[in-house]
């Protein structure tokens, strides 16, 4: 006897619905798999016959050959237990299933040996790809509860906790009400963040740069000597970020559901911090592996990459940087497959003066040799350096300072000035004649829409063109600092970029990289 219902993989961050066929003859007891099954698919088939066993139905001693299609794309993970287990009880005859009733069905869920269900990853991607498939229902584990609620619009998505429930279910004899979206906006409201700016002290021209980042979505550069708090600031960017829109959480929660990494719930309801090791691989930052998996730059997507001592990290592992950091997304190519991963972050760096610290403190403790300051700062290469926007000088703080009581702006102070100004930048990208933009900040901003968005008069202009001359800047430097400058005009709530905005943005580039 045949029976057919469907499953649903990951192939990258995007969800496939698989065709699960099962055929049961009459034969020496045989349990196959084909169609491309990696080994967690193949092992399933212990699982499956244990679980169908241990909840009361017959597994039938014929032969079993279970097909997956299409068959030339590979499937991996435990998900297609549950729509196996099914098709196997339904083609036995076993529990009141009928053709007629799975028709439509989607099924994804691991199966316990005593036939519970244990959450799947990718959870988000799959719904989504069930809903467009146009199928009648879904069925989930329990535990994927909160992040199938993340986007079940037009779809009946049905948690089932074991089994036996989703064969009743199936069968007619259980009623399981469909799970009801959640309100993102107002989940994403109620979150608050573990760190403020008001417990910072002193540093204020590194504050303002922070926010002007945030403002306009452009990478910064923290380089001063250890204790500055380059760090403390960094984990603190976040926190003035925009609050997340239903959009982001989707695309954001997508990545780390696939990932196997859920938020608060399975949700994903805040601006991402990812601070890798240095010692990380380029696979680990970009993403890889033989079936390539999200990298922590798409891992950062619509929050901040800190990348803590630049210089530490390896050349290759820096210079993969330069697609994501340009284009927003990054492309893994293998033998059978091309797959496309958002990485649109903002990039904050932190390095050392010098090799052990302390170049230029007042105490003269620094004994490292020019050569070796050279070769340090040497190991960040031009390329990537010109895509950094903001490059500052962290001053470790004076004793003052450190004991100074004075009022400090809060994260929600300096939010509110950052969420009118990127209010702003929408508004003007939204009444833009080219509809077809999906630009939402400054730094996205290419050379057509600089130069709608970009004019500056003619004493602006000289200003601008003396610095470009005095610091050698290239042509993406000089569009990085008329970014730069038109996020300062928008804080300043200024229409026209003039002198004092340009000026401002043009002391933030007056590092280099040796």
């Amino acid at each position: 006897m045949l029976a057919q219902l469907n499953g649903c993989v990951c192939i990258g961050i995007d969800g496939m619905v698989i065709a699960v066929e099962v055929d049961i003859v009459f034969g020496l007891p045989f349990f196959q798999t084909v169609g491309l099954p990696d080994s967690a698919v193949r092992e399933s088939k212990d699982r499956v016959k244990a679980a169908i066993a241990n909840c009361g139905y017959d597994v039938p001693a014929r032969r079993i050959t279970i097909n997956l299609a299409p068959a030339d794309i590979r499937k991996e993970g435990a998900g297609l237990d549950l729509p196996m287990a099914l098709g196997v009880i339904a083609a036995s005859g076993g529990g009141g299933l009928r053709q007629e009733r799975l028709n439509g069905f989607c099924a994804v869920g691991e199966l316990s040996l005593n036939g519970d269900l244990r959450r799947v990853g990718g959870i988000v991607p799959i719904v989504l790809a069930a809903a467009e498939a146009g199928l009648r229902g879904l069925l989930i584990p329990h535990e994927n509860y909160q992040e199938a609620a993340l986007v079940a619009r037009g779809l009946p998505v049905y948690p089932v906790a074991n089994l036996k429930e989703a064969v009743e279910f199936l069968g007619g004899d259980r009623e399981i009400p469909p799970i009801r979206p959640v309100n993102l906006e107002e989940r994403a409201e109620s979150q608050h963040y573990d760190c403020d700016f008001a417990e910072v002290k002193g540093q204020r021209h590194i504050k303002r740069a922070l926010e002007i980042a945030a403002a306009g979505g452009h990478n910064i550069l923290l380089h001063g000597p250890p204790g500055a708090g380059k760090t403390m600031l960094a984990r603190r960017l976040p926190s003035i970020l925009p609050q997340m829109t239903g959009t982001e959480i989707i695309e954001t929660t997508r990545i780390y559901s696939v990932s196997g990494l859920p938020g608060e719930g399975g949700l994903q309801l805040t601006r991402p911090f990812r601070a890798p090791h240095h010692t990380i691989s380029d696979a680990g930052l970009i993403g890889g592996g033989i079936i390539p998996r999200p990298g922590e730059v798409s891992l950062a997507h619509n929050g901040v990459l800190f990348l803590d001592e630049l210089p530490e990290f390896k050349k290759r592992v820096l210079e993969v940087l330069r697609q994501p950091l340009e284009d927003g997304q990054v492309t893994i190519a293998r033998a059978n497959m091309k797959l496309t991963f958002p990485a649109r972050f903002i990039l904050v760096a932190a390095m050392n003066p010098c090799p052990c610290g302390y170049l230029g403190d007042s105490s003269g403790r620094c004994r490292c040799a020019e050569s070796q300051i050279l070769a340090y700062r040497g190991r960040i290469s031009g390329p990537l350096f010109d895509r950094i926007d903001l490059q500052l000088e962290v001053a470790a703080l004076s004793y003052q300072e450190m004991k100074s009581e004075e009022a400090r702006e809060s994260s929600a102070q300096i939010r509110a000035r950052v969420n009118a100004c990127r209010a702003g930048q929408r508004q003007r990208f939204s009444d833009w004649s080219d509809k077809k933009t999906s630009l939402f900040c400054n730094a996205q901003m290419g050379s057509r829409e600089m130069e709608m968005f970009c004019t500056i008069d003619r004493a602006t202009d000289t200003l601008l063109r003396r610095g470009v001359e005095r610091f050698g800047l290239s042509a993406r430097g000089y569009h990085r600092i008329l970014k730069v400058a038109r996020t300062i005009a928008d804080l300043a709530e200024s229409e026209m970029i003039s002198e004092a905005h340009v000026a401002e943005a043009m002391q933030y580039r007056r590092l280099t990289p040796v």
